[in-house]
């Protein structure tokens, strides 16, 4: 029994004793390559969240121009039709008088045809 325990504790000691012969220094390199791809990466990411911020205020920025300009469209075109609408009202009331004067005239035309 205690043969196995001495043996057991001089496998530990020796896993150890080889364990501090292995060169770290392979490891500290990969894990500082490691450490600085990460922080590329955080970086990275921190300029994409900051470039869709800045795109994200652009396009809600040129859909509010956009809707603006529609609404200066649509009250233009309000205005363009209130426009055609008295020009058409006052075509209207033209003809009317020109189809008065011509019905003036038919009328003196028949009466001087009769005379």
């Amino acid at each position: 029994m205690f043969n196995s325990k001495v043996v057991k504790l001089a496998a530990v000691g020796a896993v150890f004793a080889l364990a501090g012969c292995q060169d770290l220094k392979p490891l500290q390199a990969d894990i500082a390559t490691l450490k600085s791809q990460v922080g590329a990466l955080q970086s990275d990411l921190a300029a994409h969240k900051t470039d869709s911020t800045r795109v994200a205020t652009a396009n809600a920025a040129a859909a509010a121009k956009a809707g603006s300009d529609a609404a200066a469209a649509a009250q233009a075109a309000a205005g363009a039709q209130s426009t055609a609408n008295q020009a058409l009202s006052a075509a209207q009331a033209a003809q009317a008088g020109v189809d008065a004067t011509n019905e003036k005239i038919d009328r003196m035309f028949k009466r001087s045809v009769s005379k």
